[in-house]
């Protein structure tokens, strides 16, 4: 009887894995084994891209003549550091009692390269089945279930193609690029700079996050405030704000800056005289009722930003916090762009809902659980919003398991924190939606409109988890005017605007700005439905803001977050802008990431992906360096 093989991402992992199969053996030298089972692990990356010199020794040198620089054969190369524990590895696979190979790595794109290119390298035993795992949370059960219903290895061709493009097409950019307009601008840089020589440093997704933090600063510096004069009136009962309407005398004038403003305070003021002794009378008083549902679940995009708002953490710190959670078992996958469960989860919601009830000690929590048994809130959520098969690729949205709460224990504070967030966000789905009442009210002064409006909230509904300020909102009960009622018009008076800048972006809103391919949507609910082609991936983008600090292109603030660029930033984006704009074209960018996803989903082969990439690089090639 042969024995199976797994192999997982690292060693914690294997010992969950260990745990869930009850393999209670001596640690081996890199491996557990028991009579049926052997576990493994890699240690991240194990297998890396040879660098150009490694294919011909003179590439070393940086020179236009050689470049660009893309190979026909694909060179790889085991990492020194690392080269132990691929070589126990790659014993282990090519055992003859080995009868299945199970692929246990990252259940995301990146981590089906890593172990593809450790079964490229390390040639397996060609009898032996491959098979891969593929699970949601770390919970003993879900590894179970992962190993049971793992599938051929085969069925993840297409993302492990995808997976092989990405890094190429990285590399192939990055290499190509960065030398070209180094050899070309880096004289130009150093000097700049003050540095005795400078490299340019240009990636895929890097180049245009840089541009798009470059252009908001500028736009802020070039920004000049324009004042401008509103009108309000103080009525009896209530106040309200003047705006232009077809009615008005100064409808289409050019002594408007906007609907609700006058460019010159002189202007208004001989407006505000041509009011007076006029009857006020409300117009129209209309009552409204609106219901509002819990906002949608946590994708990682979303976890970050809320984490960068509240704790004034990078995105980087955030998702090692969650990859922390969820390996202690205590929340779901966090590599995630999906903010919706899948049927199949909503099915099973109460065992999760229970794990908290049972396990999770925290008093505001336990309140909010008795809640929802006290007034028998349903936990049906088929036919809901928060479930949705079609906007799911590989995992659904980051939900605690109900489980793991022995490990609670061992996290910092900051961690028991978002674990909690978390499970605020996850319990407000199951409560009903809060309600409000709204007045609009609208009074007319000799042709001239005057506009309020209130908004009170009647049923708090999920607000009791997600509680808001609500100090914004006046009482609409005490606005009690009719339609045809005559006000006292106790004063009109001018108050002074100006307008504002567009605001920098913080490292969490960045990584909003990046899932929705450049634009920083700050409205959830819209940004929920435009969402489709970010640049970079959830499990990148918080890398990639790291690296641009690292490297020195952007500053952020430590206490506020906030993202500038560098001097050398700045510089660097106005070399690629007059040399190669479209690097910093967001939808270019998202164009190749949907590219590759297209090449997960089997909708265009990968051969067609690589022509369009050489083809690509060839012709900026073409137009920036005069081919001999």
């Amino acid at each position: 009887m042969g024995k199976n093989l797994i192999i997982t991402e690292k060693p914690s992992v294997a010992m969950e894995f260990a745990k869930a199969l009850k393999i209670n053996t001596n640690r081996k030298n890199g491996y557990l084994e028991s009579d049926k089972w052997i576990i493994t692990w890699c240690v991240g990356h194990l297998v890396t891209m040879s660098y150009p010199e490694k294919y011909d020794e003179n590439l070393k040198f940086w020179r236009l003549d050689t470049l660009p620089f893309i190979p026909k054969e694909w060179k790889y190369e085991i990492i020194p550091a690392v080269a132990n524990q691929f070589n126990i590895i790659k014993t282990l696979l090519q055992r003859e009692d080995i009868d299945a190979i199970y692929n246990a790595g990252d259940s995301g794109r990146e981590g089906e390269y890593i172990q593809r290119l450790v079964f490229m390298m390390a040639k397996p035993n060609p009898k032996a089945k491959m098979k891969r795992v593929w699970i949601d949370s770390q919970t003993e059960e879900e590894i179970k279930r992962g190993i049971e219903e793992a599938k051929s290895s085969k069925e993840y061709d297409s993302l492990s193609d995808s997976a092989y493009l990405r890094a190429k097409e990285d590399y192939l950019i990055g290499i190509n690029f960065s030398r070209m307009l180094s050899i070309i601008y880096g004289r130009r840089l150093a000097k700049e700079i003050n540095e005795e020589k400078a490299s340019i440093s240009v990636g895929r997704v890097m180049t245009c996050v840089l541009g798009m933090i470059v252009e908001r600063e500028r736009e802020i510096r070039n920004f000049v405030k324009v004042p401008f004069y509103k009108i309000n009136g103080d009525f009896t009962k209530l106040g309200a704000e003047w705006k232009v309407s077809e009615t008005s005398r100064m409808w289409q004038t050019p002594k408007l800056y906007n609907e609700t403003g006058f460019k010159k305070k002189s202007d208004a003021e001989e407006f505000i005289k041509t009011l007076e002794g006029k009857e006020a009378i409300v117009e129209e008083a209309k009552k409204s009722k609106q219901k509002e549902n819990a906002p949608l679940l946590f994708n990682l995009a979303e976890i970050q930003n809320e984490c960068t708002k509240r704790f004034k953490i990078k995105p980087d710190e955030t998702l090692e916090i969650i990859q922390n959670l969820y390996e202690k078992k205590l929340v779901t996958y966090p590599r995630t762009d999906a903010r919706v469960l899948s049927t199949a989860v909503a099915k099973v919601i109460n065992k999760n809902l229970n794990g908290i009830a049972t396990g999770y000690k925290d008093e505001e929590i336990q309140k909010y659980i008795n809640q929802m048994k006290e007034e028998k809130y349903s936990t049906n959520l088929t036919k809901t919003k928060y479930v949705n098969d079609s906007k799911i690729t590989d995992h659904y949205a980051i939900i605690p398991t109900g489980t793991g709460y022995e490990n609670l224990k061992s996290l910092t504070d900051l961690e028991k924190q978002i674990y909690k967030v978390i499970v605020k966000r996850f319990l407000a789905i199951f409560y009903p939606s809060a309600e409000f009442s709204k007045i609009n009210v609208t009074i007319d002064v000799g042709g001239e409109k005057f506009y309020a409006s209130a908004k009170v909230c009647t049923k708090t509904g999920y607000l009791d988890v997600l509680k808001k300020s609500t100090n914004e909102e006046q009482n609409v009960e005490n606005i009690d005017v009719k339609k045809g009622e005559k006000l006292i018009v106790n004063k009109y008076s001018i108050k002074e605007s100006e307008t504002t800048p567009p605001t920098r972006y913080n490292s969490g809103s960045i990584i909003l700005a990046m899932e929705n391919a450049g634009k920083l949507i700050e409205d959830e609910e819209l940004r929920e439905q435009i969402k489709g082609a970010g640049i970079g991936t959830s499990a990148t983008r918080a890398e990639i803001i790291k690296k641009l600090e690292k490297i020195k292109y952007i500053d952020i603030n430590n206490k506020t977050q906030i993202i500038t660029p560098t001097h050398k930033g700045e510089y660097i984006y106005d070399i690629v802008k007059m040399s190669m704009p479209d690097m910093l074209n967001p939808k270019l960018t998202a164009s190749w990431e949907k590219g590759l996803d297209m090449v997960a989903k089997k909708e265009i082969k990968s051969d067609v992906f690589m022509k369009k990439l050489e083809d690509y690089i060839n012709s900026k090639f073409d137009k920036l360096v005069i081919r001999k």
